[in-house]
């Protein structure tokens, strides 16, 4: 295994218990068993494991039942919706490649999966849904809006939070939630906008999600954000096996790598750890109710 393959060493705990509030235990080297042993190791003892599609959101939502330190979110992901109406192998997130396109029926179908998935208990959160212009071109915006739209309803009606995926997409991610009124609820997950649209999230009650890419040498206007945001509508995330903190970008993501980003987050915040992590905990557990 080459250095850039090899996990990232475990840094040192973290004197309060955290969460990490979006990551992807199916598509991380080992059993969720070990990720979570191994988070809990440094103060991580919750993650919000999030579906991409209807496989993975059943996948979240089995998990979640099984492992009571796990709570699932369940949605299709922008990038799922032309997929699934297109069959276009490049408007899918995961680029698994193409399938035959089966319209507007079909993207009702994986709706209503993942509304009777929203349903459950051990189910806190609708997501990761919302807009992305930079996978998706034109032919699939409209796709997109269609699936945001419903995935908003979905959350108002069992009362669940719901978590936003927003790429080069911040004007019409706003728009539409303005249109259709957000869940009281809701969550920018990997907030990438500035400290403008910060301020508008702020104001409307909105919880801004920050992961390692806060920590890039160009993520200044993310830093510039964190620092404006209110500190009762912050969390922290991995993304995992996205997004890995300096200095380990480009190696594997996992929970455990959380309280890199946190103490990153504190030395914006300009407040020590310990304020940092206890503000971040109480955030979470009330973002998702649990």
């Amino acid at each position: 295994m080459s250095a850039k393959d090899a996990p990232p060493p475990l840094p040192e705990p973290l004197p309060v218990a955290v969460a990490d509030a979006h990551t992807h235990l199916d598509m991380q080297n080992g059993t969720v068993e070990e990720a979570l042993t191994k988070a809990a190791l440094v103060g991580v003892e919750t993650v919000v494991q999030v579906g991409c599609d209807v496989k993975g959101s059943r996948w979240a939502a089995e998990t979640a039942a099984a492992h009571p330190n796990v709570h699932a979110a369940v949605a299709l992901h922008p990038n799922e919706a032309p997929r699934i109406v297109l069959g276009d192998p490049e408007g899918g997130w995961s680029r698994q490649g193409a399938r035959e396109g089966g319209g507007d029926a079909a993207l009702d179908d994986a709706l209503a999966e993942i509304d009777r998935l929203a349903a459950l208990a051990h189910v806190k959160a609708v997501g990761e849904t919302g807009l992305d212009h930079y996978r998706t071109g034109p032919e699939g915006k409209e796709a997109q809006e269609r699936s945001f739209r419903a995935h908003i309803e979905i959350a108002k009606r069992h009362g669940k939070a719901l978590v936003i995926h927003d790429r080069e997409a911040h004007d019409d991610v706003l728009r539409v939630l303005a249109e259709e009124g957000a869940p009281e609820r809701t969550v920018f997950h990997c907030y990438s906008g500035d400290a403008d649209m910060a301020r508008t999230c702020a104001e409307r009650g909105y919880f801004m999600s920050f992961a390692g890419n806060v920590t890039f040498k160009n993520a200044q206007p993310l830093r510039d954000a964190l620092a404006v945001a209110p500190l009762d509508l912050v969390l922290v995330e991995t993304d995992a096996p996205f997004l890995t903190p300096a200095p380990y970008r480009g190696r594997p993501n996992a929970p455990y790598l959380i309280p890199v980003t946190v103490r990153a987050m504190a030395a914006v915040r300009g407040i020590d750890e310990e304020e940092m992590a206890t503000a971040l905990a109480a955030n979470t557990a009330r973002a998702f109710d649990y």
